[in-house]
């Protein structure tokens, strides 16, 4: 995640020097797109909760709570359920709701960001055993993921917010 920021900061500087000298942006303009497209995909993992412990896909080790020990939970709740009953418009008006902001420090707000993710870890295995992530799944089960999808776009945003203000410093 800190190398791409590093290098999408630093194709917006670029694209700030071209633009200066009256240049062709065209080819920083696909790598900075490329650049944000492959944050994208590292901060949108970083929202999925399995994505942050050794409970990833089924629950390992003492198990008091009975959660599921079947390979299934992972891609039951990241795909199969997010396909089936999120849109973005569910997702957008969080998103909305809060302004792009610039972050003090990217990499300690991304770690921060995956910490509040790694806390939903018992909280994902809870809804999935009471069922909310099958098939239409429960109004709990749609909150939380559409509350852990916004998490993400809205790190992502901060996180490309920043890097553009940032490629303006000398």
């Amino acid at each position: 995640v800190e190398e791409v920021y590093q290098r999408l900061k630093v194709g917006f500087r670029e694209y700030r020097a071209l633009v200066a000298a009256n240049e062709d942006t065209k080819p920083i303009e696909l790598a900075i797109t490329f650049y944000a497209a492959w944050l994208g995909h590292y901060v949108g993992d970083g929202s999925m909760p399995l994505h942050t412990t050794i409970q990833y896909n089924g629950w390992k080790g003492p198990n008091p709570n009975g959660y599921t020990t079947e390979h299934h939970i992972h891609s039951l709740f990241e795909s199969t359920f997010v396909h089936a009953n999120v849109k973005t418009e569910d997702v957008a008006p969080l998103v909305a709701a809060s302004q792009p902001k610039l972050l003090n420090d990217e990499w300690d707000d991304y770690m921060v960001y995956l910490r509040h993710s790694n806390s939903l870890v018992e909280k994902t295995y809870q809804i999935e055993k009471a069922g909310g992530f099958a098939g239409a799944g429960t109004p709990e089960g749609k909150e939380f993921t559409v509350e852990c999808l916004a998490a993400g776009a809205i790190e992502l945003r901060d996180m490309i917010y920043t890097a553009w203000l940032r490629s303006a410093d000398p």
